[in-house]
């Protein structure tokens, strides 16, 4: 069965963007050593149109094959005329608001988002990467097989928490810890199920 694993970058305090739900503060943090390192191991996380820039080779799929993002998430590239940020990947855009696709490579889903993460668990396939936002990590916690938190060397205080999940105890393992120069670190949990 395949794996749902929420990739995530975030502050040290655990917030994946601002107030307002701008993640753009971290990007500071993005070093060439950290970069390289990302897109070796994690390719496919990366959005399509940075893959020439960084020579990745598009079809060196690792570890997924689709990717699940909220509105919130989806809304940035959006704004800047990207309309399918992961050609690469199979996409789905988990809204409420968002009643049709402006793409025909972006799949909108207005209802359960567990129905379809178990509907897409159960295909053939790599893994699932939830790439955000925390409506729909809270939505999906007891779904996520996997947590990849990159951590950045900065405090925010404030702003939207890796999930809205509410409270509730759930155990993991850690499974691999990587440093780098800059001061990011990228832990690899595994649920204990």
């Amino acid at each position: 069965m395949r794996k749902l694993t929420y990739y995530i970058a975030t502050s040290v305090d655990g917030f994946i963007a601002d107030p307002e739900g701008d993640g753009d503060y971290l990007t500071q943090w993005l070093d060439p050593e950290y970069i390289a390192h990302m897109a070796a191991e994690y390719p496919e996380t990366l959005p399509t149109h940075v893959h020439a820039p960084l020579g990745i080779d598009v079809g060196a799929a690792k570890r997924f094959d689709t990717i699940l993002m909220g509105r919130g998430t989806y809304d940035p590239g959006l704004k800047m005329g990207i309309t399918s940020p992961y050609a690469h990947l199979e996409q789905y855009v988990l809204s409420r608001s968002l009643t049709e696709s402006p793409d025909p490579a972006v799949t909108v889903v207005s209802g359960d988002a567990v129905e379809l993460v178990r509907e897409l668990k159960a295909r053939p396939g790599l893994g699932i990467y939830l790439c955000g936002g925390a409506d729909l990590a809270g939505q999906l916690v007891e779904e996520i097989d996997e947590f990849i938190v990159k951590t950045y060397p900065v405090f925010a205080g404030s702003g939207i928490p890796m999930s809205r999940a509410g409270f509730g105890v759930r155990g993991l393992e850690l499974t691999g810890v990587k440093t780098f120069g800059g001061g990011q670190v990228v832990s690899t949990y595994a649920r204990e199920r």
